[in-house]
C-alpha cells in the first residue's frame, strides 16, 4: 500500500520524513531479514545522509542485516572517501557507529558480478517499444541481490532524458544491471529523442524497465522522493511502480518550468556534482526544448576536464552527432556500445543527416576545462570559460537570453 505526502508549495520537515519512514517500515515484516538498500551516487541532488541515518536507526535493531549498494549504472566506482561524503559522515564515524553496514559499488562491467534472471523476448520488446525495437533483451543484474530477503530503493525522481522520469525500478535497470540492459534502454530512449521522452511518465523505456523488474524474484519496496537543493517536497513509499508514479506526478509540478518563448542563447551552468560531460550533458537535455532553431546552448562548467571517465575512449572516436547521423550508418558504429551512441545524440540534440551532411537544430558549445582542439575534434563548439561572466548573462535575460544556474535537474519546456 502506498504511503507518503507531497507538496508543491512547501518542504517536508525532517520529523515528517522520519515519521513517514517509520510508519512504512513498521508495516514491513523485516524481523530477522537481510535488507539491501539501493541508493544514488553523488550525481543526484538527494539528502542521502538523512536517509542513511533514518534507515540505520529504524532497521538495525530488527533486521539481521542492512547493507547498501550504489546504483551508479556505468558511472565510475566511488572511493571510500567519496562514499563517506555522500552519506555525510567521517570515516571514523562510519567505523564506530555502523561497523556491520557494508556499502558496495555496482560493477556493471564485471561479468562475475552479474547474473541473468530471464530474457524479454523480441516479440514482447516490439510490443513494449511500440514497434521501435524487435530484439531479445537479456535481463542481467548485480548478483548480490540474491544474498538478501528484501530490496529497498531509496532515491529521487526527476525528469529524465532516457526513461521520462528517473526513480522507481530505474534503480535496478540500469542502476545495478549489466551492459545489455543499459545499452538497450538508452538507445531506445535516444531513438525516441530527448524532447519527446523527457518529462513523460509513461514511456516505452519505462515499460521495458518495469517488465525487467517484474522478473526479480525478491520482494521490493521503494522510497521515491522529490528533492530540490532546499529539501524534500515529497516522499512516497510503497511498491516501486506506485511510489515512482506518485513521485513523478509531483516532480512534473516541481521540476518542470514552462516559458512563453524560445531563446536564441542559453547559458546552462553545471553544478560541481557533475564531474565530466557524461553527466553534465544533463545541462543540455533539460534545456534543449527552449532553444530557438539555429540558437546556441553553452554548457558552462570550468571545473570539467573530461568527456567521460568511463566511456571517453569511444566518445573521442565517434564524437557528438544527431540521432539520424547514427541511424543511417549503424553498421559503421556497430562496435560502439549503444549507450554511448545515445549519450552522443542527447548532447548534440535533434537534427537531420541528409546526403552525408549533418544538420543539427542548435549549436552546442562547451565552456569547460576541455581544450578547444579536443572540443572541435568531438564535434562540439568551444568557448573560453574565462570570457563568460554569468552575472552579465543573468542581467540580459530579456534579450532572448536565458541563464540557468545549477542546471541539469529542472526541465524547461515551452508553455
Amino acid at each position: 500500500m502506498l504511503a507518503g505526502n507531497g507538496y508543491e508549495d512547501r518542504l517536508l520537515a525532517e520529523s515528517e520524513i522520519f515519521d513517514l519512514c517509520s510508519e512504512a517500515l513498521s508495516k514491513l515484516d523485516v524481523s530477522g531479514k537481510r535488507l539491501l538498500a539501493l541508493i544514488p551516487d553523488s550525481t543526484r541532488t538527494a539528502p542521502m545522509p538523512l536517509f542513511f541515518r533514518i534507515l540505520c536507526e529504524l532497521l538495525q535493531g530488527s533486521a539481521s542485516k542492512l547493507d547498501f549498494i550504489i546504483a551508479q549504472g556505468t558511472h565510475p566506482p566511488m572511493s571510500d572517501e567519496a562514499i563517506d561524503k555522500l552519506l555525510g559522515m567521517a570515516a571514523s564515524e562510519r567505523k564506530a557507529r555502523y561497523p556491520g553496514v557494508a556499502i558496495f559499488n555496482h560493477a556493471w562491467d564485471d561479468p562475475d558480478a552479474l547474473a541473468q534472471i530471464e530474457t524479454i523476448s523480441a516479440e514482447e520488446i516490439a510490443s513494449l517499444s511500440n514497434g521501435l525495437m524487435r530484439e531479445e533483451v537479456a535481463v542481467t543484474i548485480n548478483r548480490r541481490i540474491f544474498d538478501y530477503d528484501e530490496l529497498v530503493i531509496i532515491g529521487p525522481t526527476f525528469p529524465h532524458e532516457v526513461v521520462g522520469f528517473s526513480g522507481g525500478n530505474k534503480y535496478f535497470f540500469p542502476g545495478i544491471s549489466g551492459p545489455h540492459v543499459v545499452n538497450f534502454t538508452h538507445w531506445l530512449g535516444a531513438v525516441i529523442t530527448n524532447p519527446v521522452v523527457n518529462g513523460k511518465k509513461d514511456t516505452p523505456v519505462r515499460r521495458v524497465i518495469d517488465r525487467a523488474a517484474s522478473m526479480i524474484p525478491i520482494p521490493r519496496v521503494c522510497f521515491s522522493f522529490v528533492a530540490t537543493r532546499e529539501g524534500l517536497n515529497g516522499l512516497f513509499i510503497g511498491a516501486p511502480e506506485e511510489a515512482f508514479s506518485a513521485a513523478a506526478d509531483l516532480s512534473s509540478k516541481v521540476h518542470i518550468v514552462y516559458v512563453q518563448k524560445t531563446f536564441r542563447k542559453v547559458l546552462s551552468m553545471a553544478p560541481e556534482m557533475y564531474d565530466d560531460l557524461w553527466v553534465a550533458g544533463k545541462c543540455m537535455y533539460k534545456l534543449e526544448p527552449v532553444v530557438a532553431d539555429g540558437g546556441e546552448l553553452i554548457i558552462y562548467a570550468p571545473h570539467i576536464t573530461e568527456v567521460s571517465h568511463t566511456h571517453g575512449k569511444y566518445l573521442e572516436e565517434i564524437g557528438y552527432h544527431t540521432r539520424d547521423y547514427f541511424l543511417k550508418q549503424m553498421q559503421r558504429f556497430s562496435h560502439v556500445p549503444k549507450a554511448v551512441l545515445a549519450h552522443s545524440t542527447h548532447v548534440k540534440g535533434v537534427g537531420a543527416y541528409e546526403e552525408g551532411v549533418e544538420k543539427p537544430r542548435i549549436n552546442v558549445v562547451l565552456a569547460t576545462g576541455i581544450p578547444e582542439e579536443r572540443c572541435r575534434r568531438i564535434n562540439l563548439g568551444y568557448r573560453d570559460p574565462k570570457t563568460i561572466h554569468p552575472r552579465e548573462w543573468l542581467d540580459r535575460q530579456r534579450e532572448g537570453i536565458l541563464c540557468v544556474p545549477n542546471a541539469g535537474e529542472v526541465l524547461y519546456r515551452l508553455a
